[in-house]
């Protein structure tokens, strides 16, 4: 009895290594927690098309927007931990929404990073009609007018959420924050005149900004960004602050067998060093990882430091 035991785990085990060494034999399923049009579902088209190259594999996007990206986490921590379902994460996702979100089906230890995919410059925009031609008028635009200024954002506990709450603390405003089902819908909503302003990333204003669709206020870098050389920075505006870094990074199901991680941050790397992906996310104001900030092991460390400096931020009075 135990020899025929141990023959069906010889066997399973046998079958377990193989199927990792023919990794992928099929397309992989990437989770984008948002709307189609915002800054992680730009970056994860971009780098997803990359990663597919490499591993022979297409990658195929499933936007599943809801509950600030908490229905696509919690569908990516029941998948099988096989390396076909994956997901991008951020900020918002991966840390502040464990202070934000009570019932929450998904916990840190639910999932394991693949790697940092980029890093963001947070923004503030503004419909090309509203009454204030920079930080300083739109500041005391917003004090004279306590309630009646708006801001839209991509979901209570998304990443613009977040930059929205950093800006409020910066600047003392009382003014209204919208919530949409992605950075996208904000964006549409603002180009529009539906909405005074968006707390959003560069990613997915750039182009939205040269195109004269609305004009940037503000961005939360330490220096100026080189394909928006127009816009300030919180401490050249007078708001010193308001400072921010966004970020994405791919994570799995706990229990994805290291080989397939490996496989996954192989391809990551592949990508973000191929120069058309360098090129797009210098166009997108994207900052590619330095090499160090690529392994699993660095987002491991930077999550719960993340999770603590939010739980710091939403708790504060």
């Amino acid at each position: 009895m135990k020899r025929a035991a141990f023959a069906v785990l010889t066997v399973l085990a046998a079958a377990s290594a193989q199927a990792q060494d023919k990794y992928p034999s099929k397309s992989i399923n990437m989770l984008v927690p948002f709307a189609a049009g915002g800054s992680s579902d730009v970056i994860a088209r971009l780098v997803g098309d990359e990663m597919g190259r490499v591993l022979g594999q297409r990658i195929v996007m499933e936007n599943m927007a809801g509950a600030g990206g908490a229905t696509a986490l919690t569908r990516a921590a029941r998948a099988e931990p096989d390396g076909y379902t994956i997901v991008i994460g951020n900020s918002g996702t991966n840390a502040a929404s464990y202070t934000i979100y009570n019932d929450l089906k998904y916990t840190q230890a639910d999932f394991v990073p693949i790697g940092l995919v980029a890093k963001t410059s947070p923004m503030i925009a503004l419909k090309l009609d509203f009454p204030a031609k920079d930080l300083k008028e739109f500041l005391a635009y917003a004090k004279a007018n306590p309630g009646k200024v708006n801001l839209g954002h991509a979901g209570v506990g998304s990443s613009n959420y977040l930059i929205c709450r950093t800006f409020l603390k910066a600047s003392g405003l009382d003014v209204a924050l919208v919530s949409y089902r992605g950075a996208g819908p904000a964006l549409n909503d603002l180009m529009g005149g539906q909405i005074d302003g968006v707390c959003d990333a560069a990613t997915s204003l750039s182009g939205a900004i040269q195109g004269n669709k609305v004009k940037a206020l503000v961005v939360a870098t330490p220096q100026r960004l080189p394909s928006l050389p127009d816009v300030p920075t919180g401490a050249e505006a007078g708001l010193p602050a308001f400072q921010a870094q966004g970020w994405n990074a791919l994570f799995a199901p706990k229990g994805t067998p290291e080989p397939i991680i490996a496989r996954l941050n192989e391809a990551l790397r592949t990508a973000l060093a191929s120069p058309t992906l360098q090129s797009r996310f210098k166009e997108l104001s994207s900052v590619p990882p330095a090499s160090d900030e690529l392994e699993p092991a660095f987002v491991a460390k930077m999550v719960p430091g993340e999770i603590e400096k939010y739980r710091i931020l939403l708790t504060e009075k």
